[in-house]
């Protein structure tokens, strides 16, 4: 079962999962698991009362969060590879757990997250033993079934919304969109490409740098630029596929659905959004995930800080029941 809502469109929206049609489909950031809802999506008033915590299962993971003293360590440690190899950027990520609660109110979470981020796709979803909330604006590709025009945005660099930019969030902003530049121009058979402004994407309490790309494609060629965009610059690292061996290789824990995309197809449109914001839902606890890319110029107690700020993303919007 699942809800969710497009960026600045109030209606609730699900899938009926009255056919074999794929209408929505979560893949994990190393392509390794899909979590699909099959059907026709359907607006709906509010969400079933059958929709709450008796649906989540317990966390029998065993996992411990990871401590302060550890992730500064692991990114002294990420940092060296970085000057060693001489890369732009890796993402390194982290799970926050949080386990102080006795039951969580599912409806009024997502309601809360809604009303947060009117600008993203906000989502909320139990099948079987996955069980995912999020809230985030970054599209990954949005295909225009009429006009085949593709969509899709350089997003990088945190800061908090009152905060000013540094050189570090300038520069790590700049290979990511030159990335996403390079991967359009191949598909890009009629000059077509249009590029925005940087500007401020403002999310929550915390603010990205964005640019924006727009081009005309043949309609067979979206699963290839997909295929080569994901995982982007923003969620990974440059190179690709030396950043993922690395993530693998440093980070204590499996990504699954985080840093993965969602991919949906509506009559007019087939878009992807990177699920970014989110958190795996347990009956006694809630595991957030939150990254950072990593230049050599990072500081590892302001990396730290800043995965703070943005696991308050979700957190601050969750309701429990003591």
């Amino acid at each position: 079962m699942i809800y969710f809502k497009f960026p600045f469109d109030e209606k609730l929206y699900t899938i009926n999962e009255n056919s074999e049609e794929k209408a929505l489909i979560f893949q994990s950031f190393d392509k390794s698991d899909t979590v699909s809802f099959n059907g026709n999506i359907i607006t709906v008033n509010h969400i079933s009362e059958q929709f709450s915590n008796q649906l989540l299962i317990q966390d029998e993971t065993q996992f411990s969060a990871e401590t302060h003293g550890e992730y500064l360590e692991k990114l002294d440690e990420v940092i060296q590879v970085i000057k060693n190899n001489d890369l732009p950027k890796v993402v390194i990520s982290r799970r926050k757990i949080f386990k102080d609660f006795k039951e969580i109110d599912l409806e009024k979470s997502f309601r809360n997250l809604c009303e947060t981020y009117p600008n993203a796709f906000r989502y909320i979803f139990v099948r079987g033993e996955n069980a995912w909330i999020g809230a985030f604006s970054e599209v990954l590709g949005k295909f225009n079934k009429a006009t085949y025009e593709f969509e899709t945005m350089s997003l990088a660099g945190t800061i908090p919304v009152s905060a000013i930019w540094s050189q570090k969030e300038i520069e790590e902003q700049k290979p990511v969109s030159s990335y996403i530049r390079n991967i359009l121009g191949k598909f890009d058979k009629e000059n077509t490409i249009q590029e925005s402004e940087t500007y401020d994407h403002i999310s929550g309490n915390i603010k990205h740098l964005r640019t924006d790309f727009k081009l005309k494609i043949n309609p067979e060629d979206l699963d290839a630029i997909i295929e080569e965009l994901h995982p982007t610059p923003a969620v990974c690292g440059i190179p690709k596929d030396f950043c993922k061996e690395k993530i693998q290789e440093i980070e204590k824990f499996p990504r699954e659905l985080y840093a993965g995309f969602i991919r949906i197809e509506t009559d007019d449109f087939i878009q992807y959004f990177v699920n970014l914001r989110c958190a795996k839902l347990y009956s006694d606890s809630v595991h957030l995930f939150v990254g950072g890319g990593i230049t050599a110029q990072s500081n590892p107690e302001k990396e730290w800080i800043e995965t703070e700020l943005k696991s308050e993303a979700v957190l601050k919007n969750l309701s429990f029941r003591n």
